[in-house]
């Protein structure tokens, strides 16, 4: 997927190095129809094409085989069943139209909610019939992409005696390493004001107050590709601040897992359901639940002074520390793998759960059409709003009636939030009158916008 923002920013999934790996056909099936007779899913967003190195494929799958293919020619197609869109490449004015009757919507979007939040609105989301997102309930969670296995949870962690003399040299206790600014969940004011009361080392273009000691350290694609060096130096941090760019349940990158493997305490804000996927119950210290920054930084500072407590929040490292059995039985249930050569990646899952449900559906609409409708037609499937629905941003510290008129956050967040959910209302509307002229997208967004502006 898009863009390799790396640790200092926001990376890449370890799962998403699929594009040279050959192409995945499937687990095999009895399916023995030729290529012409089998329904085809087209990846709209055709950069994304989980297959090497051709533009089509077959793949095979429990249920029954289907073409796959980026090429745009088969989207009026009759045997074209599905379209599978990438939701950072999603734009409502850009959506195919007219949306034909014989076709499901497939949603892949495992990146930040920031990325498109029209996803994060009901009119949105519930354009899709299929969703993989990072939320749990949608139909193919991506929730753990970024956790490679239980194993690297049990990583070693530097020794508290080597952190303490760390710290005597003058390093602080907490670091902070982000080069991407200016994001929805406002991190940056938060640490902000943390840092009027304890000590952040922050590396990153964002709040930069410390330079990396070496050039090497330095390079943006160190810091992506989990260089050894790199993950060395930052691994003698007691705390690491880990705030995701967006607010939003199961939305937890390697910001969240990468010091935990490290052996460093994340000081977490992200998702609000994070502790549901913890190795036990003192793995991570939750931003939220401290009135202020100043009450968090005291907490630190005590846990910073006292050993036999902070050796508390590592304790899952131990032999059978690992107490969650969610966390373990999901690890166990994905049917993909990440970095994992013998299992296949979450794209080409995705493409085989919605390949199974087609040729389920064209097989029950012909079943309906034999009876002459004695056997009901399949109900359309539609994705809930939990599929993927996140919260308006909010300010990363104090409310937003006390920021001033011409604050930045306010004036780029806030109002992406609110236009995104009337794009969604747009690209819905012309849907039902069955538009087919693209252009036409502004004149409903402007029928939305008077619309509002009359009801305040």
């Amino acid at each position: 997927p898009c863009g390799a923002e790396g640790w200092a920013q926001d990376a890449v999934p370890p799962g998403a190095a699929f594009a040279a790996a050959a192409s995945y056909r499937g687990p095999g099936n009895n399916d023995t129809r030729s290529n012409k007779a089998l329904p085809i899913l087209l990846w709209w967003s055709g950069s994304l094409f989980p297959h090497f190195p051709g533009d089509t494929e077959r793949i095979d799958c429990p249920r029954g085989s289907c073409l796959v293919t980026r090429s745009r020619r088969v989207a009026r197609h009759r045997r074209t069943k599905a379209l599978i869109f990438y939701g950072t490449d999603f734009r409502a004015y850009e959506a195919p139209l007219p949306r034909l009757s014989h076709q499901t919507w497939a949603l892949f979007h495992e990146e930040s909610p920031m990325n498109n939040y029209v996803l994060s609105h009901p009119p949105g989301i519930r354009l899709f019939n299929y969703t993989a997102t990072f939320r749990r309930e949608s139909d193919y969670p991506l929730t753990l992409q970024w956790l490679p296995g239980v194993g690297y949870l049990r990583g070693p962690a530097v020794p508290l005696a080597e952190k303490d003399a760390w710290r005597r040299q003058g390093y602080a206790p907490v670091l902070y390493m982000q080069s991407h600014c200016d994001v929805p969940s406002d991190r940056d004011r938060y640490v902000r004001e943390l840092m009027k009361y304890i000590q952040v080392d922050s590396y990153g273009k964002c709040l930069h107050n410390r330079e990396l000691p070496s050039e090497r350290l330095r390079d943006t694609s160190t810091a992506t590709t989990e260089d050894s060096e790199f993950m060395t130096f930052i691994a003698r941090y007691k705390f690491h601040l880990a705030l995701e760019n967006a607010i939003c349940d199961d939305y937890m990158t390697e910001k969240l897992w990468r010091p935990m493997h490290l052996g460093a305490v994340p000081v977490y804000r992200g998702s609000p359901a994070v502790r549901d996927w913890m190795p036990n119950n003192l793995s991570i210290i939750l931003i939220d639940d401290f009135d202020s920054p100043q009450e968090l930084a005291k907490y630190l500072d005590f846990l910073d002074k006292n050993g036999d407590e902070y050796m508390k929040y590592l304790e899952y490292k131990n032999l059978g520390g690992i107490k969650n059995q969610f966390l373990l039985e999901s690890l166990e249930r994905r049917e993909w793998g990440v970095n994992d050569m013998t299992l296949p990646n979450y794209l080409n899952g995705f493409e085989c759960f919605i390949c199974d449900r087609e040729n389920t559906r064209v097989k029950e609409e012909q079943e309906h059409k034999k009876s002459h409708g004695k056997i009901p037609a399949p109900i359309a499937r539609i994705a809930q709003f939990k599929h993927m629905g996140c919260p308006m941003p909010t300010p990363g510290f104090g409310n937003v009636e006390d920021l001033s008129g011409g604050d930045s956050w306010k004036e780029m967040w806030l109002q992406d939030y609110w236009q995104s959910l009337d794009q969604g209302e747009a690209l819905t509307a012309m849907i039902h009158r069955n538009e087919s002229h693209q252009g036409r997208f502004w004149d409903y967004m402007h029928e939305i916008f008077l619309k509002r502006t009359r009801q305040h």
